[in-house]
């Protein structure tokens, strides 16, 4: 089940989750959290969902089938956050993937900031997997810390598996500048640190691929380490499959392997 607002390209949010979810094998339940109104260039602005719809979404399908694993996206507001806080405390045994930032999303200006109070005491404690980007941390960090020119990254990560969170995965952590670096950490430290090479482009649903993609091999039963490593494999094959749909960024195909198989005279593998 993911939690995120309605895209109206595909790119990001659940739609994108939900191709994601198929392209492994899995079938996407989704809630809206808001509408965003943009194309492939930016994103404009965004509708937000009131709570009380949020939250029934959600009771109502809960009601309905068996979730085995909850992927969170950007909620809108706090008021969703403390819904989604809430429903997603009933279910401990299925892991919750975290995924808050959209970085094509307009500043939220003051406000931002309260919301991320609110989903660092809400949401973060009940976390099995935090993905953040090291700019993401930083400002995350500097809601219980003063801002330094040190490299906190380890201590900042630390901090948020003391609150609850299980696993923290950094994206874009410091590397050699022809590669991308992703690092995931528990409360040992590292378990593992990966190097792509870069793709030159603008793309907009790398990041939305990425976070999906762990929770759908974390619901096929993957453990954590196994699933981050082949949900960056998916995305950057993603990317690397991208089309030029509009005339903006460039937008992940997360059905390549499909295209493949039709070439190949096979058919694409059927849906769990």
């Amino acid at each position: 089940m993911t939690f995120g607002p309605s895209d109206p390209v595909g790119a990001v949010g659940i739609q994108a989750d939900l191709a994601s979810f198929a392209a492994m094998g899995c079938h996407g339940l989704s809630v809206v959290t808001g509408l965003l109104i943009g194309d492939t260039a930016r994103i404009e602005d965004m509708q937000v969902v009131e709570s009380d719809w949020v939250a029934d979404q959600a009771r109502v399908l809960l009601e309905d089938m068996p979730v085995t694993a909850f992927k969170v996206g950007v909620v809108g507001s706090i008021e969703n956050a403390s819904a989604i806080a809430e429903i997603v405390s009933d279910y401990p045994d299925a892991p919750l993937i975290f995924d808050p930032f959209l970085s094509s999303q307009p500043e939220q200006g003051p406000e931002g900031e309260d919301m991320l109070m609110a989903l660092r005491e809400l949401l973060i404690p009940q976390t099995t997997l935090l993905i953040i980007s090291t700019v993401e941390l930083t400002r995350l960090a500097e809601t219980w810390r003063e801002p330094s020119d040190d490299d906190m990254l380890a201590v900042d990560v630390m901090r948020l598996i003391e609150m609850g969170c299980e696993y923290v995965f950094v994206t874009s952590t410091p590397s050699d500048l022809t590669d991308v670096a992703n690092t995931l950490f528990d409360s040992s430290g590292v378990i593992r640190h990966d190097n792509w090479q870069r793709i030159s482009g603008s793309y907009s649903g790398s990041g939305t691929t990425l976070s999906a993609t762990i929770a759908a091999l974390l619901a096929n039963g993957l453990d954590m380490p196994e699933a981050v490593f082949e949900a960056q494999e998916f995305t950057i094959a993603s990317i690397a499959n991208a089309q030029r749909l509009g005339m903006g960024r460039l937008i992940p195909d997360r059905y390549f392997w499909a295209r493949e198989s039709e070439e190949l005279g096979n058919a694409p593998p059927p849906i769990q």
